[in-house]
């Protein structure tokens, strides 16, 4: 065979294997696209692999009652339709706009679920579960219930919200020299959260369900990073952020509460759990080349009975943070199809028997 010849037939292999490696990693492609398009929006176990001991818990603040997004409201149930969870913990759940009533009511009236807001201005538990009965600490602070399953288990549940002023990132941000003295007077004299959540520890302890036989959660919007995502490592990795007792989450430990998210993911560098913001993450309106801080400051709060010997308690098995892709930021607001500035935390737990 000439060199010629050779040469040719060379190429002709070289481009036949080309061509099957590219129609390869095109099918290849499309059913990796199949197969997203069919999983589930979330991260944790699909619902229906759960078995009965399973405990799914989603908490979300839902931007001024999903009102500033397109069809934010049926973006918001189809939400929790997706991930199926047994218990929301819903924060600003507002009049929806048009002649149509407060986020959580309607969403339990299109669930078929209960609910309970009654006197509250934004804050709602939303449910499958019977509802034995409701709690009532503050308008804007806390609202609770108590909540039993199909097998008879019983749990004490909170939605609660704290101050948004003076946020701790924020101020670091826009003030880096800032002493840590400084930093941390954000957290009790620049806003109240220090003082909002002491008032509903003290709340619960008042009402003795710190010490109650049943497990007790608190999930919502603390406003607030967790002195577990302030650490040495998270300070080297992140601008916003440095080594130090932030108080509030600090205060909830103190009070003998898990942070949920963090019993399952311990690194906060490798599973930063980031729930503000996956909307607003460019300069605020009025402000040029300063970037949003990024934290994790919607969370959930275990806390079990003293002698699990008697009764059931609740272990953390996984969590994420939807949305788990964030949408383009060239997206207008009102177009987005996550219909929130905060994300929403999915919890699963696992009940434990007596031991």
């Amino acid at each position: 065979m000439s060199s010629t010849k050779r040469t040719l037939r060379v190429l002709f292999v070289a481009v036949g294997v080309v061509f099957v490696s590219s129609m390869l990693r095109s099918i290849e492609a499309r059913s990796a696209d199949a197969e997203a398009r069919e999983a589930p929006v979330h991260g944790v176990m699909d619902h229906t692999e759960q078995s009965q001991d399973a405990l799914r818990v989603l908490v979300w603040n839902v931007l001024h009652g999903a009102n500033d997004v397109d069809q934010g409201a049926e973006k918001t149930l189809a939400i929790i339709r997706s991930v199926e969870p047994d218990l929301v913990l819903l924060q600003e759940s507002y009049d929806i706009d048009g002649d149509r009533p407060r986020l959580g009511e309607w969403l339990a009236g299109e669930l078929g679920w209960n609910q309970h807001q009654a006197q509250s201005a934004h804050l709602c538990v939303l449910t499958p579960l019977e509802m034995e009965t409701t709690f009532f600490h503050h308008e804007w602070h806390g609202v609770g219930a108590l909540l039993r399953d199909a097998h008879q288990r019983e749990l004490l549940v909170w939605s609660i919200w704290i101050d948004y002023r003076a946020s701790i990132g924020k101020e670091l941000r826009d003030n880096p020299a800032m002493s840590d003295e400084a930093l941390l007077a954000a957290e009790d004299e620049r806003s109240s959260r220090l003082q909002q959540a002491t008032a509903i520890i003290a709340h619960l302890g008042e009402a003795g369900q710190l010490a109650a036989d049943v497990p007790l959660l608190v999930g919502g919007d603390w406003n607030t990073p967790s002195h577990l995502d302030w650490t040495k490592d998270t300070a080297r990795v992140y601008k916003l952020r440095r080594a130090l007792a932030l108080p509030v989450s600090t205060a909830m430990l103190n009070a003998g509460f898990m942070d949920t998210f963090r019993a399952v993911h311990p690194n906060p560098v490798q599973h930063p759990g980031i729930t503000w913001s996956p909307m607003f993450r460019g300069p605020a309106a009025g402000e040029e080349g300063a970037p949003q801080s990024f934290q994790r400051i919607d969370r959930l709060y275990l806390k079990n009975p003293a002698d699990v010997s008697e009764g059931w308690s609740l272990r953390p098995v996984a969590g994420e943070v939807l949305p788990l892709v964030w949408e383009d930021d060239s997206i207008p607001v009102k177009q987005r199809t996550f219909p929130s500035d905060h994300g929403a935390l999915l919890m699963d737990l696992e009940w434990t028997p007596p031991k």
